[in-house]
């Protein structure tokens, strides 16, 4: 096997945007059906083979540590919906979950376990995703819903990774599967409230979910009725039911708008009715509780506040306009609300604040007006410093009880139940850690550090380390960074990761601006024109992480992916010497290029996230000034890993493809690799071993390049 590595071909390719000429010697590596495309990504998969062979030893050893530390075979805490307990269960040797329900007890209120995953008495096999998965390289779930009455099972597949899914239903009294087959789906699925009738989305050519369907059970799908469709290109469709059951909801939005549309579920062939009809800018998520519906908006309120509607008002022709929602929860600034979850006698608050998650349950009336007083936050405390705490399952409207997760970087995923009443916590299941020596969350440290920005804004980093790891700046230290799209980077907890703490590493996750860690603000000083704090911000973090001799720079590899792939080809071309190393998994790496197409997936919507380079030129010079394929410099670069998916419908293979091959040619340095799943998408590998020896894969030259050494 050859260890020069393949040179790509140059086809000189122009593209004219606002009088600026650039020549895109790369551009036919987007060329998919081309044979040339494919000989190219296999010859660089041989040659990243090739040049990581060496690393099949160490490999393979952080392979059997994950494996050692995994309970294989393992059953996650069981969910009451009505008259029966869900759950899911993996069986060792097997790559996925099996999906699985037992029929409730008389006076069961605590949820069944079964020691080291085996089966529950009376369980019965809803869906066995290695049945299903047989013969198949690649396979994922897209929806998964049970019919109210518990007859029908609708679930969708997907055997290629490109997320588009064919769904079907499944007579769970007699096993049997109908003939009904619906392809093109996008995730989700709703339930009419009699099980007749089933809603679902599909997505156009530019893979945008933008039409609702209704589906009769057992009639062709030729037969289906189109009952909504998005005309606006930023806008994506979901279809859900509340968790009272009550309403089908429609949910279409851009990244800066949203609509909703409601549908008694008791009234299938009827009309679905706009709650509050779109306004640019305005965002609201909606829940029902009784004869309210709960309005979670930033109407006037950046951070959001919680407002009520009656009912009563939507459908009958009114159009209830934000001025004429009640507040419930007033916006406050700095506490970023996030979500609210509508029981029968209880609505639980999920907020963060001061960088962390937080949970609470509200206490007053639901029709009483905040500006009056009366309704209040009980908080739920935890005490650690550092921790992520998320709502989890709880699916039950009549439920007094209610499921959550709780987690940091050094304890495990704990569930928990909340009594809703007084807000006690009941401990169900903490994520077992085997191996040996045993796991001791005290043999680790954690910590919140701070470092300044450029605009002397302070960024905070969550830092995790095994006691008695150096702090003389001889540690090495993986940095992982994200910062898009307001998705919060929040400390957890990874069984992997211990394959590089018990090997001296700090582990550290930079909470840069256009993620959510600290409010809306954090996420708007970070996108459009304000993009570049995204990457000035990670810099900042790996400079601090230095100069406080938590690492070196010749010891310090940064981690990120997706959006997160966009920030290590910004910030290597921004300081290259600030790393020893990076990886880049599915890299948004050709940003300009890609928003600059609006025939491909995600770009329309995407404009109100980076800007629209097309239509302005300002937006056109800015991006152009931090993407990274297009300010690759003659210089010398450290080493770059980049992993990416033949059928990626988020990101394509081909911008990993483009930047490495312009990165040979350009810049001196590395060795720059590139590992391309030829049956795979934006997720990666779908079976949970092959997923194991990925990461393995990654953290073994992760090792390797901070340590310039063979690592034990």
């Amino acid at each position: 096997m050859s260890i020069e590595p393949p040179v790509a071909r140059q086809v000189p390719s122009k593209r004219t945007h606002h009088g600026d000429t650039v020549i895109d010697e790369y551009a036919w590596l987007a060329d998919k059906d081309d044979p040339a495309t494919i000989v190219y990504l296999k010859a660089e998969n041989a040659y990243t083979d090739a040049q990581l062979n060496g690393l099949t030893p160490l490999r393979d050893t952080i392979f059997g540590e994950i494996k050692a530390r995994t309970q294989e075979s393992d059953l996650s805490v069981p969910v009451r919906k009505g008259n029966w307990w869900i759950y899911s269960r993996t069986v060792e040797g097997k790559q996925y979950q099996m999906r699985c329900r037992r029929a409730v007890q008389p006076g069961e209120v605590i949820p069944p376990m079964a020691v080291g995953g085996l089966p529950l008495d009376g369980e019965q096999v809803l869906l066995d995703g290695n049945e299903l998965a047989a013969g198949a390289s690649f396979f994922s779930l897209g929806a998964f819903g049970v019919s109210p009455d518990d007859r029908w099972l609708a679930y969708s597949t997907d055997f290629s990774g490109d997320e588009r899914f064919t769904l079907r239903i499944k007579d769970l009294r007699t096993g049997q599967m109908l003939a009904d087959e619906i392809p093109d789906t996008y995730y989700g699925c709703a339930w009419s409230a009699d099980g007749e009738y089933l809603f679902y989305v599909t997505v156009d050519d530019a893979w945008r979910p933008f039409r609702v369907w209704r589906h009769r059970v057992g009639r062709p799908a030729a037969e289906d009725m189109k009952v909504f469709e998005e005309g606006d290109e930023r806008f994506w469709v979901t279809v859900s039911l509340t968790r009272s059951e009550s309403y089908v909801l429609i949910r279409t939005a851009s990244v800066l708008t949203s609509e909703y549309l409601v549908l008694d579920a008791s009234t299938p062939a009827g009309e679905f009715a706009v709650m509050t009809p779109r306004r640019q800018g305005v965002e609201y998520d909606v829940d029902h509780a009784g004869d309210q519906f709960l309005i979670v908006h930033n109407d006037g309120a950046p951070d959001f506040e919680l407002a009520t509607a009656p009912v009563s008002a939507v459908g009958s022709g009114e159009v209830v306009e934000p001025a004429r929602w009640k507040p419930l929860i007033p916006h406050t600034p700095g506490t970023r609300l996030m979500a609210v979850a509508a029981f029968e006698d209880f609505v639980v608050v999920y907020f963060r604040r001061d960088g962390l998650t937080r949970l609470g349950i509200l206490t007053g009336d639901l029709t009483g007006d905040s500006s009056q007083g009366g309704n209040a936050i009980r908080e739920i405390a935890f005490p650690d410093p550092l921790y992520t705490v998320t709502p989890g399952s709880s699916p039950e409207y009549t439920a007094t009880r209610f499921r959550l997760s709780y987690i940091s970087l050094v304890m495990p995923e704990s569930i928990y139940d909340c009594d809703l009443a007084t807000g006690e916590l009941t401990l169900l299941k903490r994520q077992p850690v085997l191996g040996e020596p045993p796991f001791d969350p005290d043999n680790y440290e954690q910590q919140r550090d701070w470092a300044t920005a450029d605009d002397g804004t302070r960024v905070p980093i969550s830092l995790v380390w095994k006691q008695g790891t150096p702090r003389d700046g001889t540690a090495p230290c993986l940095l992982y960074g994200y910062g898009s799209y307001e998705s919060s980077m929040d400390p957890r907890f990874s069984i992997p990761r211990l394959s590089l703490l018990n090997r001296g590493f700090v582990y550290a996750i930079a909470h840069i601006r256009g993620g959510g860690e600290m409010g809306r603000s954090w996420y708007t000083n970070g996108k459009l024109l304000h993009k570049k704090n995204t990457f000035t911000d990670f810099v900042a973090c790996a400079k601090h992480l230095v100069s406080e001799k938590w690492t070196a720079a010749d010891r310090l590899v940064a981690r990120g992916g997706s959006a997160g792939g966009l920030l290590m080809g910004a910030a290597l071309n921004l300081a290259p010497d600030a790393f020893a190393g990076i990886v880049a998994q599915v890299p948004f790496v050709d940003a300009l290029n890609t928003i600059l197409d609006p025939s491909l997936p995600l770009t329309v919507t995407e404009w109100e996230e980076w800007g629209d380079p097309l239509h302005e030129p300002g937006v056109y010079a800015y991006m152009k000034s931090y993407s990274p394929y297009e300010n690759i410099a003659n210089r010398d670069y450290p080493p770059v890993f980049a992993l990416g998916g033949l059928n990626d419908t988020r990101v394509s293979y081909h911008e990993p493809a483009k930047w490495m091959a312009r990165l040979r040619a350009t810049a001196s340095g590395g060795p720059f690799l590139l590992k391309t799943e030829m049956e795979a998408g934006h997720g990666g590998r779908s079976g949970r071993y092959d997923a194991w020896r990925e990461e393995a894969l990654v953290l073994a030259w992760i090792i390797t390049t901070a340590t310039r050494q063979t690592a034990r």
